[in-house]
């Protein structure tokens, strides 16, 4: 499915970028039309062992085992905001459009069902 790995601001810089938002703080839009299925880039940085600003959480399995991996965002990736009706979802650490997302929309994923029965 990825054409090209994205993971270097540099890359993302064509396909996002980040602005304030109307959700919350920062967030991330999109520079340019995206389509619903489309790859939009790898969340990236080094590995996190605690909860913290930008820490995504991600389930890698191995054999029959999970484990819950933390990667601390250091690309534009890390302004993604939270929304229950969301247009982007990640599979491992990399962003794919769930649904059609216009230029200038800001680009958003659901953080998960222990997040939302925190709010």
């Amino acid at each position: 499915m990825k054409q090209g790995l994205r993971h270097s601001n540099r890359a993302l810089r064509e396909w996002v970028y980040a602005a304030d938002s109307p959700l919350h703080g920062t967030g991330l839009f999109a520079r340019r039309p995206i389509s619903a299925g489309e790859y939009i880039g790898t969340y990236h940085g080094p590995r996190a062992s605690r909860n913290g600003m930008y820490v995504l959480w991600v389930c890698e399995q191995e054999d029959e085992r999970e484990e819950w991996v933390g990667c601390s965002g250091r690309n534009l990736l890390r302004y993604l905001n939270h929304a229950l009706e969301c247009n982007a979802e990640f599979d491992g650490l990399d962003l794919y459009a769930i649904t059609d997302i216009a230029k200038d929309e800001e680009i958003t994923f659901y953080y998960g069902d222990e997040f939302h029965e925190q709010l």
